[in-house]
């Protein structure tokens, strides 16, 4: 069975995908269908998000036809099949840096004998129907995607290995924190970034996989990276970034249209 998500960025259609770290409401969700996204990234990593709510906006995006990812705190892998059970159709482990970390998550992810989450007899993919696990695994199992995030010297160092384990879908490169490491931060224009892309790129081709690029906002530095091999998966942005755009360039016209005005006037008015 195919991953429709897969299949769509296999086939090089762009794929928006809404990062949710602020919102705590279902709107949040209504907002990225009408504006044209394909898929949500609720991000645990970065907010004190409680997993109910992360569950109830992953359920709302499954019903609109969203594809929802929930980014997990470093390292917390026991948080993952409680994820998964509430609706996530994904999962993105940030600052992977060995095979060992990478199978950790894969395994969390997927049914035995390829994984080690634990059995269900219900999950939202399948409507909450009691379902025998001899046809629930495979099926949850095909939905499941699972994003590797190497943000780091050595992730990058160990991604051939990182790519060949079984049920890890994609590598995603995170160019913020891999500046930060290189002690050059937000200096995307680095020759090691480029290098670091093609690394991932290869050792994708090599095994299948895929390769996001995070955290780039410069579109000619990000577009100078694409033909090395990298999916047309794009973060917009986080809720809480856009929201201070919308909200300083309100505040900033708002202004402006005050220092034209002709009736401006200091005077107290009862």
């Amino acid at each position: 069975m195919g991953n429709p998500f897969l299949d769509r960025l296999r086939a090089g259609e762009l794929t928006l995908m809404l990062g949710i770290r602020g919102s705590r409401t279902t709107e949040i969700v209504h907002i990225a269908r009408s504006t044209g996204h394909h898929a949500i990234m609720v991000d645990l990593e970065h907010s004190t998000m409680p997993t109910d709510v992360a569950a109830m906006l992953c359920a709302a995006a499954d019903g609109f036809g969203l594809t929802p990812f929930v980014r997990v705190p470093e390292r917390e892998y026991g948080m993952i099949g409680r994820l998964l059970d509430g609706g996530a159709h994904g999962i993105i482990a940030p600052r992977i840096e060995t095979v060992d970390e990478a199978r950790q998550v894969a395994r969390a992810c997927r049914f035995a004998p390829r994984g080690q989450r634990s059995q269900t007899a219900m999950a939202p993919q399948l409507g909450m129907r009691p379902t025998p696990a001899a046809t629930l695994n495979p099926a949850v199992d095909d939905a499941i995607v699972v994003q590797i995030l190497l943000e780091t010297p050595a992730g990058i160092a160990n991604a051939d290995a990182i790519a060949e384990v079984d049920g890890v879908d994609m590598l995603v490169f995170g160019a913020n924190d891999f500046t930060a490491e290189l002690g050059v931060p937000g200096q995307y224009g680095d020759p090691r970034v480029r290098d670091a892309v093609a690394s991932a790129a290869e050792a994708c081709r090599r095994h299948g996989k895929l390769l996001m690029v995070g955290g780039i906002a410069d579109p000619q530095l990000y577009d100078a990276l694409v033909p090395l091999g990298v999916c047309p998966l794009v973060l917009t942005g986080a809720d809480t970034a856009l929201l201070y755009q919308a909200a300083n360039a309100a505040a900033a016209q708002a202004t402006a249209r005050d220092r034209k005005s002709p009736h401006r006037t200091t005077d107290n008015q009862d």
